[in-house]
């Protein structure tokens, strides 16, 4: 062990053996180094050099790296993108909607409030710049809502929300996965900017574990109540069906990868679908793992809850690359998306097909 002596004159010096300095040496062989920002610079340029610096900016650029590698394994994982927080209040729909479009992810699983949001806003409705130090009962007032320093209009969230329960009452009355309903939904927008929409037109299924907890849950409360008074059944959501058919997905896939945006719900449920995977015999965690969130990891809960830590749950592999960056997502998605997207221009890979029969996945697929 390195001990600090003295020379007879009294100033203190180290003293290292040759095996401790070659440790040291080995330890500080990487330096840290400043960024550079350039005229006309890419953002997978800026984001390369932020993996050589440190904090939160090397977490972000590990990141990357990552989600690179995912895009880029010959074995094409199937890749999880779960999202929760205000991200379309954030002004982030157009980006997650590149994502499915452009083939960079493969499943969604989102909270019920960021897929409704999409739905309000395939239906023209908008989000507006507000504050989050307004009159909130001014605002109550005049029906306005808001989501920090985002604003809403209440009176069309009305309109959208009945909207979705008109919606659900063409369906044949039955149980139906999130997914299955949210396929149906995107069949009846008509944005091309709407998440829903493009996972409609590419197949690409959403699954809302917790679609009751969101104006989307109001809108089917809504359609319940009135097909009651009417004396007619109504269709509804099976949410056990929804982990029979996420986990199918898991378990036919040669690979899987996941990016959580921010953690909540859907964060644990892509996680719980690799551990329910024993059901069907087999036992791996995902390959590549990356999580932006702001969530604090000391109060023990799921949606802080390291990568590391899921590894002794078997949802992410022995052997997985993963990294997590405490970056707030309205930064780090857009920063990440742009990396990808000069790294893989769309189409970015082929994307995967589907084919169900009834809550079976017969088959997974990549298409030609």
């Amino acid at each position: 062990m390195g001990e600090m002596l003295f020379d007879k004159d009294g100033e203190a010096y180290l003293r290292l053996n040759d095996e401790e300095r070659k440790k040291k040496m080995e330890i500080l062989s990487t330096e840290v180094k400043a960024i550079e920002i350039s005229p006309g610079m890419k953002a997978s340029q800026l984001i390369e050099q932020m993996s050589n610096m440190s904090i939160q900016a090397r977490n972000l650029g590990m990141c990357a790296k990552i989600f690179e590698k995912m895009l880029s394994d010959k074995d094409r994982p199937t890749i999880f993108l779960g999202l929760a927080g205000p991200l379309i209040a954030a002004g982030l729909r157009n980006v997650i909607r590149e994502l499915v479009a452009g083939g960079y992810v493969d499943v969604i699983v989102s909270t019920g409030a960021i897929m409704y949001q999409d739905i309000y806003q395939a239906r023209g409705y908008r989000h507006y710049m507000g504050s989050p130090d307004a009159d909130d009962t001014i605002l109550r007032d005049l029906f306005i809502d808001r989501i920090y320093d985002t604003y809403v209009d209440e009176e069309k969230f009305w309109e959208t929300d009945e909207w979705c329960g008109e919606i659900a009452a063409k369906l044949e009355p039955r149980g139906y996965s999130s997914r299955e309903f949210m396929d149906f939904i995107g069949g009846f927008l008509e944005d091309e900017n709407s998440i829903v929409y493009q996972c409609h037109k590419h197949g690409v299924p959403i699954f809302v574990p917790a679609i009751n907890d969101s104006s989307i849950g109001i809108g089917l409360t809504h359609g319940r109540h009135k097909a009651r008074i009417e004396g007619r059944e109504y269709m509804h959501i099976d949410s056990i069906k929804d982990n029979y058919e996420l986990t199918q997905i898991v378990v036919k896939s040669p690979a899987t990868a996941a990016i959580y945006v921010a953690g909540g719900v859907p964060k644990n449920y892509i996680n719980d679908s690799v551990v329910m995977s024993y059901i069907f015999g087999q036992e791996r965690g995902h390959r590549y793992a990356i999580q932006v969130t702001t969530a604090v990891t000391l109060d023990g809960g799921l949606s802080s809850s390291t990568l590391g830590e899921a590894q002794s749950w078997g949802k992410i592999d022995r052997d997985a690359n993963f990294s997590m960056a405490w970056v707030e997502p309205s930064v780090s998605l857009p920063l990440l998306t742009a990396y990808v997207m000069d790294k893989f221009p769309p189409p970015a890979r082929k994307k995967l097909g589907y084919e169900w029969e009834g809550e079976i996945l017969k088959e997974l697929r990549v298409r030609e």
